[in-house]
């Protein structure tokens, strides 16, 4: 399985006919964004809490074989020892994610980029992040953006405890494309705005082949990685998100992948 999507779906530069059509409500915007892309990343859960009732309706307006992203709150993983963040967590898994049931895919644990590695309280983070929710197994995307962890005892850390090392296509943060999951989680931020698709075309073939290769087991030898150690061949679910750059251009962006995957 490999989806495709968009982070969030309420952004202004998108209406008028750029992604929505002109005149669509806004209470409608997710039903269209999500027969547009296959998933969707849902940013404001890292700011607030959301109500359980918000994750019924958007599980409600999205397709059946539609999957959600959720990131996790700031105030988990914004802190200087993360050994301390197990009453957020708790909060946070208990905040009505569930209600989301078969739609909820991974859950992403973004962190600062001043955040620097320290395996034993990393560890102990992650070794604190739940498996199941509801009877549903749960999968966690670790988001770092310090050059400390671009080694080889934190992609053995992540592997140990089944947790995804997100790979990000930026210019700011360090690129780990080490397989540590059972699923590949992929943000990429370096959409240019005066190419139509964000990326081009040429570079949204690559990122085809790139999932391609991660769905069917396989590794991704042209991208960065932190450790020599390659991950177990077997099949993988893929995520995909368009996300930053020029945000205006992500919506075709992720089409235009979708396009090329089909």
């Amino acid at each position: 399985m490999i989806k495709v999507g968009i982070g969030g779906w309420t952004f202004e530069e998108w209406r008028g006919g750029v992604f929505y059509p002109k005149g669509l409500p806004q209470t409608r915007e997710l039903s269209h964004a999500s027969r547009q892309v296959t998933s969707i990343e849902i940013n404001g859960t890292y700011y607030s809490t959301q109500k359980p009732e918000s994750f019924r309706r958007w599980a409600a307006d999205t397709p059946d074989d539609f999957m959600f992203s959720v990131k996790a709150s700031r105030f988990s993983t914004n802190r200087r020892v993360l050994a301390e963040a197990g009453d957020s967590i708790e909060r946070f898994i208990g905040s009505g994610i569930g209600e989301l049931k078969q739609k909820l895919g991974p859950i992403l644990w973004q962190f600062a980029p001043t955040k620097k590695f320290d395996a034993d309280d990393f560890g102990t983070f992650l070794e604190m992040l739940p498996r199941t929710l509801d009877g549903r197994p749960l999968r966690h995307a670790v988001e770092v953006r310090h050059e400390s962890f671009v080694v080889p005892a934190f992609v053995a850390l992540a592997r140990q405890y089944y947790a995804a090392i997100v790979f990000a296509d930026s210019e700011k943060y360090p690129m780990i494309a080490d397989v540590t999951g059972d699923f590949v989680y992929a943000r990429l931020q370096s959409a240019k705005e005066d190419i139509a698709t964000g990326y081009s075309a040429p570079a949204i073939k690559k990122w085809a082949e790139r999932a391609t290769a991660w769905a069917e087991g396989g590794d991704t030898k042209d991208l960065p990685h932190a450790a020599k150690s390659p991950p177990p061949k077997k099949k993988r679910d893929v995520f995909v998100y368009m996300i930053n750059g020029a945000k205006v251009r992500a919506p075709a962006a992720a089409r235009a992948l979708l396009a090329k995957l089909k």
